[in-house]
């Protein structure tokens, strides 16, 4: 355990989604996520828009991992600049996953809520100094390609 914040998310630019209804034969967890996505796209439209989904944010609290872990999971838009070099601001939604942490009261729980917001914001500019969001437009866009090339859909591969 090197790091006092752990964060990890899947990415996905919201200018590369091309329809924004679920197939007629998606499972319900499926078609709530399109729903999200469609929520996400009517409030913050899909230039300079990233929804970010499966994503933990962990705080070690102490230098043992069995004391003091608190983890949180999150959901939902960051917006960049012009550029995509910077995040600017966050719609996410956070909820408490797992604590180890018997000292933990409601305003701690609080407050490292909102750390997470934060903290979230700061990894996705490390993820884009990274180039990572770089190539995560670029393997959306080859999968879009393919998918035209093919007449249509190619199956939910993002």
């Amino acid at each position: 355990m090197n790091q006092s914040v752990q964060i990890t998310f899947d990415c996905l630019p919201l200018r590369s989604l091309g329809r924004l209804d679920p197939p007629l034969d998606a499972p319900a967890d499926l078609a709530a996520f399109y729903a999200r996505l469609r929520k996400a796209v009517q409030k913050h439209g899909q230039h300079n828009a990233y929804y970010l989904h499966r994503g933990l944010c962990t705080f070690h609290l102490t230098n043992d991992e069995q004391i003091g872990m608190v983890q949180f999971g999150f959901e939902g838009t960051l917006l960049t600049d012009a550029k995509d070099m910077k995040t600017l601001d966050g719609d996410l939604v956070v909820r408490l996953e797992a604590e180890v942490c018997e000292w933990l009261t409601a305003a701690g729980t609080e407050f490292l809520s909102e750390t997470a917001r934060h903290a979230v914001r700061v990894e996705f500019d490390r993820y884009i100094t990274a180039g990572d969001l770089e190539k995560t437009i670029k393997r959306i866009e080859q999968l879009r390609a393919a998918s035209e090339s093919e007449g249509g859909f190619i199956g939910w591969g993002l």
